[in-house]
């Protein structure tokens, strides 16, 4: 008996399953079990995964099994932690949910700290909290630790001062092609340490586990400042203007917001356009309203969120949907952002444009930031990011709107970009992945997925082929 026959180009039989069973501890399922739904959920609902089989992994040795597996029967592996950024939709493959591998431990004599491969940020965050510690950590707490530093993570925190995440990882346990369980550092196998920190995510195996680094935090002062539609042109010009000159202790970008008419939702921001000011200092609250005068003087506001807040809650400052929903969204990396760019913004998604997205954001990068090594994007100084959430009616016209705010800061954009968010649309051939990586590091990560991954056993990603 063969089955799975409908979930993609895998056929495998009874035999084949209750070995994979019998070889690992968590739940194995297919496409007609009650629980394989639940098992390849992702966050964002607009990118659901079809995989042959799905594996619970509940330890490394389980990820090993199901590599095994998939290698001696040639099928693609993808890896699923929290679906944040999911590239394909895994049909025909064998797909690890890493999400039971949630281990956590914070080292404070060493300012380190451990997860496991499925662990989430909000899992984190009060764990370092208890020592006056701080992880590089994304906007986002809802979002997966390994996937972030795999693809570089881009804290709006700390990176202008410490640079991206992956700079600071010391350590990582991954299972290659082969089923072998590597220990990866800086010294024992220093090209896939190089890798791993920043290029082609998810191209190299599946990592089951990660050690970073810890800072200690004295002051962290964040949130936003809201202002009214009305008041868009004079705040994202001013804004644009007094970004530049912060120092990298402070972190800040701007983002037009339309929210729906949901109880939920705060009153000043129901159903209403805003233009949101985020802003996060890791200097004291005096020297951070210091500097932020401007920003205040510019505009009556109709709600302020910034306080001295417990890293923890570093959420605060971007606010993200906490729960899963269908969303599209594009991005681009821009050189520049002079007034002409600001101006096409406005024009493409501004509350006179007619675009009905639920947010475009520019980040302002630089500082730390700039350093190598594999990160893709490091020359990036400014990040524009849109995305729209609502039916499946509405998704062709968000599709539509967010071409146009691309198309409209095309003129300032770059080919290189950051990892992690690249869309499903992006980086599809090995032509745009060598412009977004540039020739140099898509040559060596090249090389280095050839050693590792020469039958390109892991290509539900961003795919490098191997050299």
């Amino acid at each position: 008996m063969t089955l799975c026959d409908t979930a993609g180009t895998a056929s495998l039989s009874s035999a084949e399953i209750a070995d994979l069973t019998a070889q690992v501890a968590g739940p194995v399922v297919l496409p007609d079990d009650a629980g394989y739904h639940d098992e390849c959920a992702t966050f964002n609902l607009m990118t659901p995964v079809r995989p042959a089989v799905a594996v619970g992994a509940t330890s490394a040795a389980d990820v090993q099994a199901a590599v095994r597996f998939a290698a001696g029967r040639d099928l693609p592996v993808a890896v699923l932690a929290t679906g944040h950024q999911v590239v394909r939709s895994a049909e025909g493959a064998v797909l690890i949910n890493m999400s039971r591998m949630n281990e956590v431990h914070v080292d404070p004599s060493r300012n380190l700290a451990r997860v496991e491969g499925g662990v989430r940020w909000r899992q984190v965050l009060p764990e370092t909290d208890k020592y006056g510690l701080a992880p590089a950590s994304g906007a986002s707490p809802t979002v997966g630790v390994v996937g972030y530093h795999l693809g570089g993570g881009l804290s709006p925190v700390l990176g202008r001062m410490h640079g991206y995440a992956a700079d600071h990882v010391q350590a990582l346990e991954i299972v290659t092609a082969d089923g072998e369980l590597r220990h990866v550092t800086a010294s024992s196998e220093p090209g896939l340490f190089w890798a791993l920190r920043g290029g082609g995510k998810s191209n190299f195996g599946v990592v089951t586990a990660l050690e970073f680094a810890l800072f200690p935090l004295k002051h962290f002062y964040g949130g936003g400042l809201f202002f009214a539609g009305e008041h868009a042109a004079k705040v994202l010009h001013t804004w644009r203007n007094w970004v530049v000159g912060l120092p990298p202790e402070m972190t800040s970008s701007i983002a037009f917001l339309r929210r729906p008419p949901l109880p939920e939702m705060p009153q000043p921001l129901r159903g209403t356009f805003v233009m949101h000011v985020r802003f996060s200092s890791l200097q004291p609250q005096e020297e951070a309203e210091r500097l932020l005068t401007p920003i205040r003087e510019m505009a009556p506001t109709v709600m302020d969120t910034l306080t001295e807040l417990p890293y923890s809650m570093a959420g605060k400052v971007h606010m993200d949907p906490p729960n899963p929903l269908p969303w599209v969204e594009r991005t681009a990396a821009l050189r520049d952002f002079p007034r002409e760019a600001a101006d096409a913004l406005l024009a493409a998604v501004g509350p006179d444009s007619g675009a009905r997205l639920l947010l475009a954001e520019i980040r302002a990068l630089g500082g730390a930031l700039e350093r190598p090594p594999a990160v893709a994007g490091r020359s990036v100084r400014w990040q524009v990011f849109g995305s729209g959430a609502g039916s499946p009616d509405q998704i062709p016209v968000f599709q539509e709107q967010l071409k146009n705010m691309v198309d409209a800061v095309a003129p300032w954009a770059q080919d290189e970009m950051y990892a992690n968010l690249l869309t499903a649309g992006q980086g599809t051939t090995p032509e745009e992945l060598r412009a977004i990586y540039g020739d140099e590091r898509y040559d060596r990560l090249a090389a280095i997925k050839k050693r590792y991954d020469p039958r390109n056993l892991f290509r539900m990603n961003h795919n490098i082929t191997p050299a």
